[in-house]
């Protein structure tokens, strides 16, 4: 366990982290966000206003100091973060680094990529609302600029969006418009795993006649189902090796014993959590 002292004051004036719209009172809420977040970051971060406040309401003016020239010769923001992340020690050197190396993955990414790397990160943490609204901005953002004649990334790249937009619907169990995604990404640029997806959407939306009617109407992708199904079967025996579905079990045996107000109860506390996951994604 990593044990760490606070560093310099705790601001009676909170900071707002620029791209970010979090709220940090002290050095050490500032290191996690930006750790958090740091596919989120760009150079707005680096600003007279966040140096000022770690001098004024952290009283850290030596950090500050080392800030400055930063700021103002515009250096790099994998510094600026690392020098800020080294001065307080909140995290491990290899944590730091890990930080690093993203924000400097980011510097080689066009606008389009950088942005959509970010958006893949709210994907990484659940926020598949937000997500979504950043891809389909992302998306018309694209189109506006195809029309403008502008030079875009390699189509593999619109591919990719589309393709995650797709996991971001899935997970909401929008299998219809994922599987919309899915088709799109594939017609764009084919490659085998934009189709299993798209396949794997359809078998999660239709029934398990309809699935089969529409499959036999797909003989060219004969491999592809096989190959979905192996994956669904290898699925289900990873699951049935976790504790989730151990819960399940028991939650069916409840249902079919005589402890039936049990299994309500356990029904009211699952429906309440699931409502409160929800209401907190929508919000986000």
């Amino acid at each position: 366990m990593r044990v760490s002292v606070c560093v310099g004051n705790y601001a009676t004036t909170p900071y707002e982290i620029t791209g970010i719209g979090q709220a940090v009172y002290c050095v050490e809420e500032l290191c996690f966000a930006m750790k958090e977040n740091a596919y989120l970051l760009d150079v707005t971060l680096m600003s007279d206003v966040l140096v000022d406040w770690i001098a004024d309401e952290c009283g850290l003016r030596e950090l500050a100091r080392e800030l400055y020239p930063l700021v103002h010769k515009r250096g790099s923001l994998s510094l600026f973060v690392t020098m800020i992340q080294e001065y307080v020690g909140f995290y491990a050197p290899e944590v730091i680094r890990e930080v690093e190396e993203v924000l400097k993955k980011g510097i080689r990414l066009t606008n389009i990529e950088k942005r959509k790397s970010q958006i893949d990160y709210l994907v990484q943490k659940k926020k598949y609302v937000a997500a979504l609204r950043g891809y389909g901005v992302l998306l018309e953002q694209w189109k506006q600029w195809e029309a403008e004649g502008r030079e875009l990334p390699a189509g593999k790249v619109k591919a990719d969006i589309l393709h995650n937009k797709g996991v971001a619907l899935s997970r909401l169990m929008l299998f219809l418009q994922a599987a919309e995604c899915f088709l799109e990404a594939y017609e764009i640029h084919p490659e085998d795993k934009y189709f299993l997806a798209y396949l794997g959407a359809k078998r999660m939306e239709l029934s398990e006649e309809e699935y089969i009617a529409f499959a036999a109407g797909l003989p060219e992708a004969y491999e592809a189902t096989l190959a979905l199904e192996r994956n669904l079967e290898q699925l289900r025996i990873d699951f049935e090796s976790q504790p989730e579905y151990q819960v399940v079990k028991r939650r069916r045996e409840l249902r079919e014993s005589n402890r039936k107000q049990q299994y309500y109860d356990d029904n009211e506390s699952l429906l309440q959590a699931l409502e409160e996951s929800y209401r907190n994604s929508v919000n986000e």
